[in-house]
């Protein structure tokens, strides 16, 4: 209860000790333990806390919690006072991971911090030494061993306690407390417009001023935003080193001590409006993300590294195996190669002794050989002599077939051509018949067209007398075909004859030849005057040779 209410008066939050005694009523779980409490902390008092409390406060109360249990009985060269602005530090700069460690890079720059604010040197050989013995041995240093290096002095000889406490509230007031500068100047009242002395601190957002540097009676705040600016101003009413401060609502006229401070002041009270304008943390703290964010970076490459090493180690492991199993592989190879060398010979000589007797066979069976050949190249020439005989048979029945094949197109031409005449004639014998038709019609109309038929009429006779004389030209035509068609018909007969000498003359030649025999006819033109065989080139010729004749008759 002792430790709920504390923590709610330190963190601005109401307790509320029905709650406290609900969570922690007795029952048959046993009496209250840190895992029953831990609930109760995040639920009732840390959920609740808005922000607006004092950190070191809240911090003060957890040291006092924790110092006395942890800390070193061992004496130190900083104050009990000191080794608290120590543990805030390290809560600021340990890594976010239960238990909370310091690593050494963060250790490095702390101690640069601390000993760049005692005014003396960097000795980074003898940290290189310690942080190679610490890496060998842990990953980093908790809270009370890092207080207890700061306090060894060990990174500090030749320093007094007053130097090394002053050094660590400096790096506090950085750190913790946001303190970019302070130091005392001279500031101009608005009212009285007279010039008093007073404690300057600037933080990220706020210039506050007080009567002294104990911080205890604080006079007034300088808000500082995006719109803020800082300018200096020429001496007069004989205060030298002046600037001014220029916010929405005031201006603040102030007196440094000399040029350099002046200088000091404007730079850092810009730099502050920069950050503010940029929405930008403050310098240590956007400094301690881009060391993390590098450690990470580092870390994250340095597990690559380590998992590619053992991916390359597996297969180094690997390929040893293989050239194992390729050496006992190749020593297996030798060891047979060797043996069948051995047998290689042995059974080289058994050849050589077969191989005479077989060559000794082998010029017998060549004498016969060359004896079978002669008497085989003499039976080829026969066969040859007559193979010549027979293909000469063979290119003159070509020659007859080619006759043959000439004459039946001659006949199959002949028959268009009749086919064609014949349809010439049926056309003039059905025109006739038409106009014939038509004169019976024009006797029977009326005596007044009389006059005028019988002009058409005589007009269709003149055209009668030239279709008959076409007709007689026809019938011409058409027996000049009848007799080519009789002569084709006698050179087919002839041809036909030829064919049918020569079939009997190969057929007594052990049928080494297989006759040509013609392919079959096309259909046919059947017509009143008998069979006919047209192209039908000549049977278009023909008709519009007829359709000329017409139209000059008409």
């Amino acid at each position: 209860q002792v430790l709920s209410h504390n923590l709610c008066t330190v963190l601005n939050v109401p307790h509320d000790p029905v709650a406290l005694e609900e969570h922690f009523r007795d029952d048959d779980e046993g009496p209250v333990s840190n895992q029953g409490y831990m609930p109760y902390l995040n639920k009732f008092i840390l959920e609740k806390v808005q922000g607006n409390f004092d950190k070191v406060e809240f911090n003060r109360m957890c040291w006092t919690l924790c110092a006395k249990k942890n800390l070193s009985k061992s004496p130190l060269l900083i104050s009990d006072e000191d080794a608290f602005k120590v543990w805030v530090i390290f809560n600021f700069l340990s890594e976010d991971k239960y238990p909370l460690i310091i690593v050494p890079e963060e250790i490095e720059y702390l101690l640069k911090k601390i000993t760049e604010a005692m005014g003396a040197g960097w000795q980074q050989e003898q940290f290189d030494h310690y942080k190679i013995a610490l890496n060998t041995s842990r990953e980093g240093l908790s809270a009370w061993e890092l207080i207890d290096l700061i306090g060894s002095g060990q990174f500090s000889k030749g320093m007094d306690r007053q130097t090394v406490s002053m050094a660590i509230n400096e790096v506090f007031n950085e750190l913790i407390l946001d303190v970019l500068k302070q130091g005392y100047m001279l500031k101009k009242g608005h009212k009285r417009k007279n010039w008093m002395e007073r404690w300057f601190v600037l933080k990220p957002n706020i210039i506050s001023y007080y009567v002294s540097e104990d911080l205890k009676d604080k006079k007034g705040d300088i808000i500082l935003d995006g719109n803020c600016c800082v300018e200096a101003l020429p001496d007069k009413d004989g205060k030298k080193c002046l600037f001014v401060i220029k916010c929405l609502d005031k201006t603040f006229e102030i007196s440094a001590s000399d040029k350099k401070k002046k200088q000091e002041w404007i730079q850092a009270i810009q730099s502050t409006v920069s950050l503010l304008r940029a929405g930008s943390p403050p310098p240590h703290k956007e400094a301690r993300q881009k060391r993390k964010e590098l450690r990470q970076k580092l870390l994250a490459e340095q597990e690559e590294l380590e998992r590619q090493m053992k991916e390359l180690q597996a297969a180094n492991e690997n390929k040893q195996k293989e050239l194992e199993t390729v050496r006992k592989q190749l020593e297996a190879a030798a060891a047979r190669a060797a043996e069948e060398e051995k047998k290689r010979l042995q059974t080289q000589v058994e050849l050589q002794d077969r191989f005479s007797l077989e060559l000794e066979r082998e010029k017998m069976v060549r004498q016969k050989m060359e004896e079978q050949v002669a008497q085989k190249s003499s039976e080829l020439e026969q066969y040859l002599q007559r193979v010549r005989e027979l293909e000469e048979m063979y290119k003159q029945l070509q020659e007859a077939l080619e006759d043959e094949k000439q004459a039946r197109q001659d006949e199959e031409t002949v028959r268009k051509l009749q086919a064609r005449l014949l349809e010439e004639e049926t056309a003039k014998r059905a025109e006739l018949e038409k106009w014939h038709l038509q004169q019976q019609q024009t006797i029977q109309m009326t005596e007044a067209e009389k006059q005028e038929l019988e002009n058409q009429r005589m007009m269709k006779d003149q055209a009668l007398q030239v279709a008959m004389q076409q007709l007689k030209q026809l019938e011409l035509e058409r027996k000049e075909a009848l007799e080519q068609y009789e002569e084709v018909k006698k050179k087919l007969e002839t041809a036909a004859n030829n064919t049918k000498s020569w079939k009997d003359k190969v057929a007594h030649h052990e049928g080494l030849i297989r006759l040509i025999e013609p392919g079959s006819k096309n259909a046919h033109l059947i017509t009143n005057w008998g069979p006919a065989a047209f192209t039908e080139a000549e049977l278009e010729e023909r008709q519009r040779s007829w359709k000329g004749k017409k139209a000059t008759s008409e």
